[in-house]
């Protein structure tokens, strides 16, 4: 049955010969790796009302110019991460660059920073697209988290169905979202243009006494959040057709040409109209309201606004799983991350993923707001490293141009190590947090990685000297009473050894003495030994058992403990039975160096 559901809902597994059939081109790539940096559109322009309204209406038109400054920054980080794209082609963004360059303690940094806000991208996003959809239709805010959990379940069966079919589905919308907002900039502007602007809209170039540098910088800092996203396409190179890294860095071209232009495009919409941040209603719902009134053109605009939102969280499962395998595979995360799925997908990242953000979702009460700026700082500091990493790199190997390169990426850092340290200075109160929690995910990375490493030099065996030695095999088979299942374990017991003892642990001299009449009418060949345990335990006398057997056989002999267990025909059969069985494997196979083997015999009725 479960088989049956897992196939409806992920599709049947395909070949590892078709993993090359999953990589995606520059259009559906787009769909899949821009949607989280395109989502930002939603929230960018509003993030830095928010700041700027608290010095006042007149204050709101230094969005502009703030705007402006947040779009430099992107075409900065457009081509530094276009630069390492090509410099790393084979993915893994700034983990890769700063494990190449900074050493090992840098890459945990950022390699954590970005799955902690891979994490966030999802809380945030189906929060986010939740706000949408009750900024439209009221009457469903109580139901916020359901709805936000429901997006996150959709998500995480559509990637787990492979990359190139969520790609598929996945691109309408979002193509829809980037038609639809141009529209509405382009409505937008015109009306302006036509009709003038609104007289409740700001005066521009007013000098404000009262605004100061650090509620300017906190605009700015707010507006940023608009960049988070910008590295998912280098952390994701594997996933693109050949040539991989120009596919890769086309598309990062045109993700940014697009963000761009609707960015400062919201924002001149917001100051002409004079908008202003409101609870009940998002910046676009506003400006949408404005330009189209509250008919079918804005419920469009709403609607692909909260798909938008949601698909947002799209983008960091793509890049979570990818980013997961290769911090794996250097052993710093569990190596379950490596293994991929029935549909050729890393599963369990995906699963991970999404366990983690529906928590954040559920703990918040999906009000996720108060997680955007920890969201935000949190790829501010990948970016910083990736850039300082690309810095040392050029130093280093001097390939042709490398001058130009170096410029491009010095600024780069320059720039976003500015707007680090503008978050930590203007949010203290929001992002303090990460100074705890970073320290501890990279301490787990470490322990991890030192786990993994005390292993391998453990079981690490010289091929040259160390051959297996041949012993016997002793074997014990602990027994409650004589049936099928009992006669069934000792005739495998005796096809593999002479040396088979049966255990039988009994609670009274009654049953003691019942057992031993039995055993000896039926005489299996196979002796038996009886303990009395006075105080109606199995596990102690079991142990002192096989420590005697031990003490005596373990310089000749393997001891293997056989579990006879019957299989019921139906599953909820199973909490009708005693499963002792089931108490003794568990015990026993963290028990010193013991073989412990179940002997299945399946029931009929």
């Amino acid at each position: 049955m479960l088989g049956k559901m897992k196939r409806i809902l992920i599709g049947k597994p395909m070949k590892s010969a078709e993993l090359d059939g999953e990589k995606l081109g520059k259009w559906k790539a787009l769909a899949i790796l821009s949607s989280d940096a395109l989502s930002s559109v939603a929230y960018g322009t509003e993030q830095i009302l928010l700041v700027l309204v608290a010095a006042g209406f007149a204050a709101l038109w230094y969005s502009v110019p703030i705007s402006i400054a947040v779009l430099g920054l992107l075409v900065i980080l457009i081509f530094s991460y276009r630069q390492t794209i090509f410099a790393y082609p084979t993915g893994g963004g700034a983990y890769i660059v700063a494990k190449d360059n900074l050493g090992t303690t840098s890459s945990l940094i950022a390699g954590g920073s970005l799955l902690v806000d891979y994490i966030l991208t999802v809380a945030v996003s189906s929060s986010a697209g939740t706000d949408a959809i009750t900024s439209a239709f009221p009457m469903l805010h109580d139901y916020s988290v359901v709805i936000a959990l429901i997006m996150i379940v959709f998500l995480t069966i559509m990637n787990l169905r492979g990359v190139t079919e969520s790609a598929s589905v996945l691109a309408i919308p979002i193509y829809l979202f980037i038609f639809s907002i141009a529209v509405l900039i382009i409505s937008g502007g015109i009306k302006l243009l036509a009709g003038g602007m609104d007289a409740a809209a700001p005066e521009f170039g007013t000098s404000l006494s009262h605004v100061s540098i650090f509620l300017l910088l906190k605009a700015f800092s707010s507006g940023c959040s608009a960049l988070t996203g910008v590295e998912a396409v280098s952390n994701a190179i594997p996933n693109f057709k050949q040539p991989a890294e120009k596919n890769a860095a086309g598309t990062l071209l045109l993700m940014g040409c697009i963000l761009g232009a609707m960015f400062i495009g919201i924002t001149l919409l917001a100051f002409g109209y004079g908008v202003k941040p409101d609870p009940h209603a998002t910046v676009i719902s506003q400006i949408a309201e404005a330009t189209f009134g509250r008919g079918w053109m804005y419920f469009i605009i709403q609607g692909v606004t909260a798909l938008i939102l949601f698909l947002a969280a799209n983008t960091a499962y793509s890049a979570f799983p990818l980013l997961s395998f290769m911090m794996a595979k250097d052993k710093y995360m569990p190596h379950m991350f490596m293994v991929r799925g029935d549909r050729l997908g890393f599963s369990n990242g995906i699963i991970f993923l999404s366990v983690m953000s529906a928590l954040l979702v559920v703990g918040f009460k999906g009000n996720t707001e108060s997680l955007i700026p920890l969201y935000a700082v949190g790829v501010f500091i990948p970016f910083t490293l990736s850039q300082l990493g690309m810095m040392i790199r050029w130093i280093k190997v001097k390939p042709s141009g490398w001058q130009m390169k170096l410029l491009v990426n010095t600024v780069g850092m320059l720039t976003t190590l500015s707007i680090t340290l503008i978050f930590i200075f203007t949010k203290f109160t929001q992002t303090w947090v990460i100074f705890i929690f970073l320290p501890l995910v990279v301490y787990v990375f470490m322990r991890i990685h030192r786990h993994y490493c005390n292993i391998a030099d453990e079981l690490r065996i010289d091929i040259q000297v160390d051959k297996p030695a041949k012993k016997g095999n002793t074997i014990v088979i602990p027994v409650a009473g004589i049936t099928r299942v009992v006669m069934n374990t000792i005739s495998y017991a005796q096809t593999m050894s002479d040396h088979v003892v049966a255990l039988y642990i009994g609670f009274d001299d009654e049953a003691i003495r019942k057992m031993e009449q039995k055993w000896e009418e039926w005489n299996p060949g196979v002796r038996l030994v009886v303990i009395k345990s006075r105080y109606r335990s199995i596990m102690g006398p079991l142990k002192k058992f096989i420590d005697t057997v031990e003490w005596k056989t373990a310089e000749t002999d393997h001891i293997t403990i056989l579990i006879p267990q019957f299989i019921t025909k139906h599953w909820w059969q199973n909490v009708l039975h005693n499963q002792t069985s089931f108490m003794i494997r568990a015990y026993l196979i963290n028990y010193k160096d013991v073989i412990v083997t179940t002997v299945p015999y399946h029931l009929n009725r």
